[in-house]
């Protein structure tokens, strides 16, 4: 009775007064606990818990941006699809540069979430580590869809699953044969272009898809950017139990930096490259439809090059200081996996995992470059389907990072599906955040060029003592499914608590001839606890017509204000995508992010918050046929409405000349795109 109830409130809330019998739905509860046919449109996500798993047997709120949903959106930049996941903080400092959290508390390069492509990481272990979400070896035409696991997930993916899971799954080589191409032209020097090609034969697949991507970023910013990508994907199906799968991708990115006034030159424009590529072999042995085998090695390259001259005060007689943020790293990974079913109730995965980091940067490391980082790592995650409408998850993972003692992350989760439409799950979860080699390690110090030992500054000093941060998750979620209103309700309610957080603190007030401060990376003294809400509405209330909506209310409990402003109190979003027929497609999003201030800047000491804004994305397309093939030709536009400010470099915003103004607001930018069969 409370359960028809509280399904009956839900639609008066969300479709207002409807009659009882549709509001229910004609599905009767089901004896056996079979799944209806309703429940047989969810999705299948993968990562969760490495297990495939339907969408409401997941331990844990997962949302999935799928093709169609991407192809929509028109965006030429993969962070910019996460704003369309509830509980995800995204921002720019310029046109190329994403900042992108879940919950906020991000540093000026965000660890708080893994990311994968098809399972292997992309974050980049060099000095900073953090995702250079500009320079992903991929293009967003190859992607068949990103699943996002809102929620501690580290007994499935290690230390980097601090806070949550994206993972972007390409396709497979198999779809889609044949060539096709885009183009994209608009405003602030927007030039994309985009081609790709699959095809082979006797169980051979082979994608190879290439992109340049170039626009001159934010107006009034030195923040151009020219981008070349090569991506490449192949499965060959050697028998009827075995597939191998290659995927190898390389990006260079070349991008303008800095302001023209930054304190001593400390951020000074200038221009700066990037490359980074990858090599990823997977072997995949079916023996069954419930047992696989599963063996991956991947090896991944950084390199940048980030050299500028800083000026002295003006009465020194040396103004040019040499500055030189340059970085390479490598990343060797390999790991097994075995899923397979215990029994018909019960399933298991579980695997071993090793990985070697190395990073070079010898000006940000002055006592020498950090020692190589070795990971080993042994994880298992069991589903267990305790009667036909309760299901429990129980994962554990050992991991051995560095020189940390062998930490055991755990997780527990329980799902009741209390009707063929509608599931209730809660759970508990622990996880340590691998701590980043420049927190640790990172060591700049600014000499006199001329007299050679002098310091003239030391903005950054190491803390090899750096405790490893600790979250413990709790949360209750609901999925439910409307048939009235053709609709999916996702609802996740959470406590995360924070414990020795890494903040960023002033160790040394007057420190060399320029007598700035210096500063340390630290443990903070008190948890961090963010309680809240976060929900998604799905609903096609008509033929052609879908909405989603996103929102999130964050309360966050934390004795330092400076750490509290790191995370929204809110953000929401609402997209109405509308198939008019006749080939007439359109998608709207309008988004609202609460205040927020994100990451450090260059000059510890400047507390600067993002006043809280709303943005609106559009884009109207049509398609068409030349010749047989099909084209589409699409109208797109972003950050459209007032100027606003969303993540600032806050040593720059807080100099004399700023106060009060906006540094680096927002561009709205306009293309046109044109894509078409080859």
């Amino acid at each position: 009775m409370f359960l028809l109830l509280s399904r009956q409130a839900l639609l008066v809330a969300l479709a207002g007064l409807l009659p009882i019998n549709a509001a229910l739905g004609a599905d009767p509860f089901r004896a056996d606990g079979a799944e209806s046919p309703f429940f047989e449109e969810l999705p299948t996500v993968l990562s969760a818990s490495r297990l495939p798993q339907v969408l409401n047997e997941a331990p844990g709120a997962v949302t999935i941006l799928d093709r169609e949903l991407i192809r929509a959106t028109g965006y030429r930049d993969v962070a910019r699809l996460l704003r369309l996941v509830p509980g995800m903080q995204v921002g720019q400092e310029r046109g190329h540069a994403q900042w992108v959290t879940y919950h906020g508390l991000g540093s000026d390069y965000p660890t708080e979430i893994q990311v994968l492509i098809d399972g292997r990481s992309v974050y980049a272990p060099s000095s900073f580590g953090g995702v250079d979400w500009s320079a992903l070896p991929l293009t967003i035409q190859e992607i068949e869809r990103i699943e996002v696991v809102r929620g501690t997930n580290s007994n499935a993916f290690g230390a980097n699953a601090f806070l949550g899971v994206i993972n972007i799954i390409t396709r497979h080589s198999h779809q889609d044969r044949g060539a096709s191409g885009q183009i994209n032209v608009g405003n602030h020097g927007i030039a994309d272009l985009q081609a790709s090609w699959t095809g082979g034969s006797d169980g051979l697949g082979v994608r190879l898809s290439a992109a340049q991507t170039r626009d001159n970023g934010f107006s009034n910013l030195y923040d151009s950017r020219q981008s070349q990508t090569l991506s490449l994907r192949s499965d060959y199906r050697l028998d009827a139990r075995d597939e191998l799968t290659l995927r190898a991708g390389y990006n260079h990115i070349e991008r303008g930096q800095g302001y023209p006034d930054s304190l001593f030159g400390n951020n000074a424009e200038r221009n700066t490259g990037t490359d980074g590529s990858t090599i990823h072999l997977t072997w995949r042995r079916t023996i069954a439809e419930d047992e696989e085998w599963l063996l991956s090695l991947y090896q991944n390259h950084e390199s940048g090059v980030d050299r500028w001259l800083a000026s002295a005060l003006p009465y020194y007689p040396y103004p040019a200081v040499p500055l030189d943020r340059s970085r390479a790293s490598n990343r060797t990974n390999v790991e097994v996996q075995h899923r397979f079913a215990l029994n018909p109730q019960a399933r298991l995965v579980w695997g071993l995992e090793s990985r070697r980091d190395k990073t070079e940067a010898p000006f940000l490391f002055v006592g020498g470059n950090p020692p190589a980082m070795n990971m080993y790592r042994a994880f298992s995650n069991l589903d267990w389907r305790l009667t036909p409408s309760w299901q429990l998850n129980l994962g554990g993972l050992l991991e051995k990072n560095g020189n940390v003692a062998v930490q055991f992350i755990p997780r527990a989760f329980v799902n009741w599906q209390a009707s063929p439409s509608d599931t209730f799950r809660a759970g508990y979860a622990r996880a340590w955040q691998q701590r980043n080699l420049f927190d640790l390690y990172g060591d700049v110090r600014a000499y006199d060029p001329a007299r050679r030992g002098v310091l003239l500054a030391w903005p950054y000093q190491s803390n090899p003592n750096l405790r490893v941060p600790r979250v413990d998750t709790v949360e209750m979620g609901y999925l439910g499914r409307f048939h009235a209103i053709d609709a999916t309700l996702d609802v996740r309610v959470f406590n995360e608590r924070i414990t020795d957080f890494v903040v960023r603190e002033t160790v040394s007030a007057d420190v060399g001839e320029l007598h700035m401060p210096s500063s340390q990376f630290i443990n903070a003294s008190s948890p961090v606890v963010l309680r809240g809400i976060e929900y998604q509405l799905r609903s096609k209330p008509r033929p052609g017509t879908e909405f989603i909506f996103n929102h999130s209310l964050i309360d966050r409990h934390v004795d330092d204000p400076a750490i509290a402003k790191r995370t929204a109190p809110y953000t929401a979003s609402l997209t109405w995508l509308q198939d008019y027929g006749q080939g007439w497609t359109s998608t709207a999003s309008v988004m609202r992010m609460g205040p927020l201030a994100g990451g450090y800047g260059y000059v510890y000491g400047c507390d600067y918050t993002a006043r809280a804004y709303s943005s609106l994305d559009l884009r109207i397309a049509r398609s068409f046929r030349v010749d047989g093939r099909k084209a589409e030709i699409a109208l797109n536009g972003i950050n459209l409405g007032e100027p606003h400010q969303e993540i600032t470099d806050r040593s720059e915003q807080c100099l004399p000349a700023h106060q009060g103004t906006p540094v680096n607001p927002a561009s709205s930018m306009a293309w046109v795109s044109l894509a078409i069969e080859l």
